[in-house]
């Protein structure tokens, strides 16, 4: 343990003999409500993340944010540095400029000189030297067709990319495609599996961490940005609405992630090879089933839509809180608060500190991820000769 983590251990639940890691899945404009998340975190644990945590490990807006606590800056300090990155970084490359017509859409003009103006040219390796912290980035390696992990830990004989800039990684990370304009070869670290970075910092640390991690001894923390259901009526799959272009390569760069943050969640908590492994996930669907676990909070304030509450929020309006709709920044950010305020009550309830356990129900699903679980009427489908022969071709 850390000599500045003591306290923040005993207050989180963790065990002494532990390492920490902190992993931030990406999700454009919605990591403000990760960070609401981690404010609450840090008031809980008495101390910043960059004190409190061994390795930090983001993707997409996740590794912004995790960039910046490598930069020594607490969750608050984030906050404020987030809201203007969010709004000045989604700028029109130009007037015709369409993600399906004339990509990319957005230009990275002012991100990138914002960065510069915040981290300067630090390195990896510069940023956890300071700040004693590991760190991972992940970014898709297009020319290569890998994921690339831009990486520095500090009890590493060799770290390949400990001279990398850190505005760097945090540029290449977030370029997803028709989006932004690659980084050269790098596009966004969560157009495959890695939106969850989760899987990736526990084998690069077990792997790699000269001794320092062990499987058993490892308190992992994975912070979501609020899960985009895509949820349609079956018969309307075959037509679904609008251009199938369009709808299909939504649907393909959302459920991937999705469906690999899900996978990862079940090896780590079902799987006998992560046995011991202290798994914390911290998730919501974006629906109305979902935000009505949530504390009904106000948005008056809010210009972006009608609703004056949280269950006024159509399913419609929540699925159309993409990456880039930065008009639902303050939105997701009412999203968060009410997140914080269900955990507190729950934590409550349970008799347990904030986020010192798993967000489960008793049967062991995601407390305030929605499944529709439509098992019956699948099994009744696929077992019907007549309703097969039935379908379209």
């Amino acid at each position: 343990m850390r000599d500045s983590a003591a306290q923040a251990f005993k207050n989180l639940s963790i065990q002494p003999t532990h390492r920490a890691l902190l992993c931030l899945d990406g999700g454009g404009i919605r990591g403000i409500l990760t960070l609401q998340l981690l404010k609450a975190l840090e008031a809980q644990a008495g101390a910043p993340c960059h004190q409190i945590f061994d390795m930090v490990a983001g993707t997409s807006t996740g590794a912004i944010i995790a960039g910046l606590i490598a930069s020594g800056r607490s969750a608050l300090e984030i906050d404020a540095l987030y809201e203007k990155l969010v709004t000045k970084v989604f700028i029109k490359r130009g007037v015709f400029a369409n993600q399906f017509i004339d990509p990319p859409v957005w230009s990275k003009v002012s991100y990138r000189k914002m960065l510069k103006e915040i981290l300067g040219d630090l390195t990896l390796q510069q940023a956890g030297d300071r700040s004693d912290l590991d760190i991972l980035i992940t970014a898709h390696d297009v020319a290569e067709g890998e994921e690339t992990f831009f990486s520095y830990l500090r009890g590493r004989a060799r770290n390949t990319y400990g001279e990398v800039l850190l505005r760097g990684a945090m540029e290449a990370t977030m370029s997803a495609p028709t989006y932004f304009t690659p980084l050269e070869r790098f596009v966004d670290g969560g157009t495959t599996t890695y939106n969850n970075p989760s899987l990736a910092a526990v084998l690069e640390a077990v792997q790699f961490g000269e001794g320092d991690y062990s499987i058993d001894k490892l308190s992992v923390y994975s912070f979501g940005t609020g899960s985009r259901t895509q949820l349609i009526a079956p018969e309307e799959v075959p037509n679904p609405p609008g251009p199938d272009i369009a709808f299909w390569l939504s649907w393909i760069m959302t459920e991937s992630g999705n469906d690999a943050s899900d996978m990862q969640s079940d090896l780590f908590r079902a799987n006998r090879a992560f046995s011991g492994c202290d798994y914390r996930r911290f998730q919501l669907s974006l629906d109305k089933a979902a935000l009505a676990n949530l504390p009904d909070l106000g948005l008056e304030a809010v210009d972006t839509t009608d609703a004056q509450r949280l269950s006024e929020l159509t399913d419609k309006e929540l699925a159309s809180i993409q990456l880039d709709n930065v008009s639902y920044f303050p939105v997701m950010r009412v999203i968060g608060q009410g997140f914080v305020d269900f955990l507190r009550a729950h934590a409550a309830r349970v008799g347990k500190p904030m986020f010192s356990y798993d967000l489960l129900t008793p049967e062991g699903k995601e407390l305030l991820v929605t499944r529709s679980g439509d098992v019956a009427r699948i099994a009744a489908q696929l077992g019907d000769p007549a309703w097969l022969d039935r379908q379209p071709f």
